[in-house]
Formats: structure tokens, sequence, C-alpha cells
């Protein structure tokens, strides 16, 4: 009241205003102070959460690989602790790595089943690189693995057992081939290895493990190179062997959008006949032939759980709409090869570098159709 009746006269308003001026320069000046501190105590709150945040996120990236790690261990570690967890009384094969005559007679059959589940899975070994291709003769107990994705030579061992008791690869015999081998489509039936080579044109090998020699070469007319599964770029073409013969899964050119099949005849390789299985290459790792049947696998860029999501029969007795979808049990990894042993029943996949065998479950065709 003092100060506003001092300022009522005219002579001591500018005196006034002036000191308003100050104090509200004074008080200014101190709210920037203030703002300029808590901007700084701000940033450097700022600066520890963001510190952290990277700790925290390498942290959190390191733990996810080691409980994928640990997750791929333990599996391995229970095939040696609990060796029949997932294999049934029956299951020669795996136990002692032969067959029984009770087997033998299951497997004698007109080729109209159809795969219903997939039952069971057994991680049997860790052995070579991430990609390869691992699969017994049907027709002996003979077991061969093609480490990586090309070479000069494969590996031997005599049965099933003997490959789970072995101390690895270096402890096989090798078998030399003339021609190298490239991708991840090798099979082998009765004594004979059919594997894919390929330069400027894609050409399908025949060689005869017992004498050593290769015994044909077939040039497969491609109008360009292009890899039949976009997930595993290395495979070319991929060779299966079912009940019902020797078959070429491949694309025809590198626009093609589908994956074709080839019938081939066994002895000479001479193409039987050419079908378009309308499965997308796209996102696809591997395939198999079962019956008839082209299983195609899928899976995503960033590994997680394969899963079949196409189906062609080339009898036309199942149709893709009304096949299940079928998920592979408990592993998120990648396949690089699948390959189907018609006397089991069973899948032998190579799965970053360990060798998985899938037991399947089978039914009538003409259930799945109705």
């Amino acid at each position: 009241q003092i100060l506003m009746f001092y300022c009522s006269f005219p002579m001591h308003r500018i005196i006034c205003i002036f000191d308003r001026m100050q104090l509200w320069h004074d008080q200014n000046r101190q709210y920037h102070s203030e703002q300029q501190d808590f901007k700084k105590l701000t940033h450097e709150l700022m600066e520890g959460l963001g510190r952290d945040y990277i700790a925290l996120y390498k942290d959190l990236s390191g733990t996810e690989v080691r409980v994928d790690r640990a997750e791929k261990e333990m599996e391995y570690v229970e095939t040696w602790t609990s060796p029949r967890a997932c294999v049934h009384p029956e299951e020669k094969v795996l136990e002692r790595g032969e067959w029984s005559l009770k087997e033998m007679n299951q497997n004698k059959h007109d080729c109209e089943d159809v795969i219903a589940s997939i039952r069971s899975v057994k991680i049997l070994k860790r052995a070579g690189g991430p990609k390869g291709v691992w699969t017994p003769d049907p027709k002996s107990s003979k077991v061969y693995l093609f480490n990586g994705t090309s070479g000069e030579s494969l590996f031997q061992f005599k049965s099933v057992r003997d490959f789970f008791n072995s101390s690895g690869l270096h402890s096989s015999s090798s078998v030399k081939l003339g021609v190298e081998w490239t991708g991840s489509g090798s099979a082998v039936y009765s004594d004979h290895l059919y594997y894919v080579t390929h330069a400027e044109e894609v050409q399908v090998v025949k060689f005869d493990l017992t004498s050593g020699f290769i015994t044909d070469i077939a040039m497969f007319p491609l109008a360009s190179v292009s890899p039949v599964y976009s997930l595993n770029p290395e495979t070319i073409a991929d060779i299966a062997v079912d009940d019902q013969g020797l078959w070429l899964l491949y694309a025809s050119n590198e626009k093609e959008p589908n994956i074709n099949l080839a019938k081939l005849d066994r002895q000479s390789l001479d193409i039987e006949q050419i079908w378009d299985t309308g499965c997308p290459r796209e996102n696809a790792e591997a395939a198999f032939v079962a019956c008839g049947t082209v299983y195609v696998v899928y899976n995503t860029r960033l590994p997680s759980r394969s899963r079949i999501q196409c189906v062609f029969d080339v009898n036309g007795m199942v149709v893709n709409e009304e096949a299940p979808l079928m998920y592979f049990p408990r592993r998120f990894g990648a396949h690089s090869s699948l390959k189907y042993n018609p006397e089991e029943k069973q899948l032998y996949g190579w799965d970053d570098g360990y060798q998985i065998i899938y037991r399947l479950t089978m039914k009538r065709k003409m259930m799945a159709t109705q």
C-alpha cells in the first residue's frame, strides 16, 4: 500500500516501473536457473535410463541365445538319459539299428497312405555343420551323411546305432565321389546314391556305393538355375525316394513361384512325368515325398516352428485344402533337409547340426478326402 501510494505521484512512477522491471528480471533469472538445473537433471536421468536399456537389451539377447542353446542341449541329453522317451518298443531301428520281421511285414502296403500326424521326435546326435543331409538306405541298415552344402565325399556308418555310438564324423568311413555334390538334395536307395550337381546346368548323378563308380549322369533341362526352396538357396533341386520310386523337386526358372515335381526312372534317370505342385517356393525350407504325395515344409527367415503347409498328391486322392496343417514338435530351428524312409515311416532331418528322427502316423488316403 505504501508503494502504491508512493507510486501514485507522477514523479515517482518511472522509478516504480524500473523497480518492478528489476524484480521481474530477478525472478526470470531465478526461474531460468531452476529450469537449467531441471534440464540438466533430466538429461542425466535419460542418459542413465538409456545405458540401463542398452545393458538390459544385451542381457535379454544373450539370455535368449543361452535359453535356445540350453533347450537344444537338454533335448540332446534326453536322448542319452531317456532313450525310450519318444520311442515305441517296436521301433527296432532306433534301439538296435535293425528291422524286425514284424516291421517289414507292416511296411508292405499298396501305398495308399497319407501322413496323419508327426507323432514324436528323437534327437539322435549333433555332428557336422549347420546344414547337411543324413539318411539311411531303406534297403539296408547303412546310414549316410553329407556334411555342408557341397563336397566330393560323404560319410558312411554301418547302422543308425553305429552312428549314435560314434564319436563323430571322423570315426566313419569316407566314400569319395568322382563328381562334386551340391545342395541338400541327395538320396540313397538300394546301395545307390542319387545326387545333384550343377555349374551352368543341373545334372542328376547316380553313384554305385558298392563298386564306387558313377553309373549314370542325366542332364536336367532347366531354363535357369534357381533354388527350389527360398530358405535354403544352396539346394537347386531335391531328390526324394518313396514307395513308388525316385522323384525330383525343382524350380523350372527363377520366376517360377511354385515347386515342380518330376518322376524319374530309377535305372536310367529318364523323366517319366512332370507336375506343378502348386506349392509356393517362398518361405519353403524343405520337402519330401511319401506314397506319391509331396509334403512341403515352411518356416520363417528368423527360424521358428517348422510346419507342413502344402501337400500335392500325384494321384489326386489328397486335396491340399482338406489336408491338416501339421507342426513339427518342440523344435524352433530350421531344417536344411528332410528325408523320408518308406520302410520305417520316419523322417530323417538335419536341423542346425542336429540329426533328428521324426516318427509319423499314417492313415488311408481316402479318409483324408472325406
